[in-house]
This record gives C-alpha cells, sequence and structure tokens, in this order.
C-alpha cells in the first residue's frame, strides 16, 4: 500500500486524514498542494479514480473567485487553472495507487489496508 495525502497546511481534515493512518501505523507521504502542488500524471491518475475535475476543484476557496474560474465556459481552461492554482483543489486527496478519494473518507480507506 502506497498512500499520499494531498493536502493544504491549514486544511482542518487533511489533519484528520493524517491522523487516521498515523493511529493505524500506515505508512504514508504528505504532499502540501500549496508548496508542490501535483503533477499531470498524478492529477489525471487522480481525475480518473474520483470521476472528473469538478469533484477535485473546490468552488468555495478564494482561489476559484480570484481566476475567475466560474465564468470560464470550457473544461481545459478550468483544469489549466486548477494546475496552476493548486490551491483550487479540494483536500485532502488520497491517493492509492489508482484509487482516490477527496474528503476525510475512512470507510472507503479502511477497505484498502
Amino acid at each position: 500500500m502506497n498512500i499520499q495525502i494531498f493536502g493544504k497546511t491549514k486544511c482542518f481534515d487533511t489533519k484528520k486524514a493524517e491522523r487516521y493512518f498515523k493511529e493505524r501505523r500506515i505508512k504514508y507521504q504528505l504532499i502540501d498542494l500549496g508548496k508542490y502542488g501535483m503533477s499531470l500524471g498524478e492529477y489525471k491518475s487522480v481525475k480518473a479514480a474520483v470521476g472528473g475535475m469538478e469533484q477535485l476543484m473546490d468552488v468555495t476557496s478564494k482561489e476559484y473567485e480570484d481566476n475567475f474560474v466560474k465564468y470560464l465556459s470550457d473544461d481545459a481552461d478550468k483544469e489549466e487553472k486548477l494546475l496552476e492554482n493548486p490551491k483550487m483543489f479540494q483536500t485532502p486527496i488520497v491517493r492509492n495507487g489508482k484509487q482516490a478519494t477527496i474528503g476525510y473518507k475512512p470507510e472507503v480507506w479502511k477497505d484498502w489496508v
């Protein structure tokens, strides 16, 4: 099992996800989205696992508003903005190989063990 947690430093759910894996002594890798972002390969894998870009985008984030993403009609433009501004991702994104979840989902993670 190769768990990756993509999160933001001030995100409460990211901290809860970290604690979940720590308490079960499951090794994980924490990636700060604000600092490092997400590679194109990781993005495509997560996008396929969660069912599309719309689930990944945090429409309540300040970056979403600042970049006027809701006014873009083309999905390719929205995707480009999302990859340029990784703080627009919903967090935490927890990835295990080809599987991924968005948010705090211990009911899904327990089946990964």
